[in-house]
């Protein structure tokens, strides 16, 4: 079965550095299979038995932790939900440059009380939908002025969550 494997916070603004080879090896000492990375910012595909993501997150997350020494958030989707997500692009044609568009990864689905509080921050400039543990998020401002910039699922929701953009997406949907 196929994986990708997204980390939060990897080899961002300087902070928890990690080689995308280090983290191939360390995919590879958990018997992972034809482990690949894409950019170096957490992105991995790999093949195993078939699994649960969230254990699959969890083996992750320690090894890197045991071995790397860094402690972070790790989402698990089988390629099959990934190309499932392209597909499902409730905003499909109505963005022209992918770093306006970003998908982020839930460790959990929302309650429907969270879903309302992610919903009431939707306007014209920040559009969202949410499918299971996907929040699909279409700007017209910088992601940095954005509240999910700003980290609303983290810290408000106290939810781990990753995000990426389309362009990431649809690069490792494609791998």
């Amino acid at each position: 079965m196929k994986y990708a494997a997204f980390l939060r916070g990897i080899n961002v603004g300087g902070k928890n550095m990690i080689k995308m080879e280090a983290l191939r090896k360390t995919f590879e000492g958990l018997g992972y299979e034809n482990v690949r990375s894409y950019v170096n910012s957490g992105n991995l595909v790999f093949e195993t038995r078939k699994s649960d993501d969230s254990k699959l997150a969890k083996t992750i997350h320690d090894a890197i932790e045991n071995e790397l020494g860094f402690d972070v958030s790790v989402m698990v989707r089988s390629m099959n939900e990934i190309v499932k997500l392209v597909a499902d692009n409730p905003f499909d044609g109505q963005f022209d440059d992918h770093k306006y568009f970003h998908v982020f990864f839930l460790d959990r689905e929302l309650s429907k009380d969270e879903k309302k509080l992610l919903m009431d921050l939707a306007n014209e400039n920040e559009m969202i939908s949410i499918n299971g543990r996907t929040v699909y998020y279409l700007l017209r401002i910088s992601i940095i002025d954005s509240a999910l910039g700003k980290g609303f699922i983290d810290r408000k929701l106290k939810i781990p969550a990753t995000a990426r953009n389309w362009r990431t997406i649809t690069t490792v949907a494609a791998m």
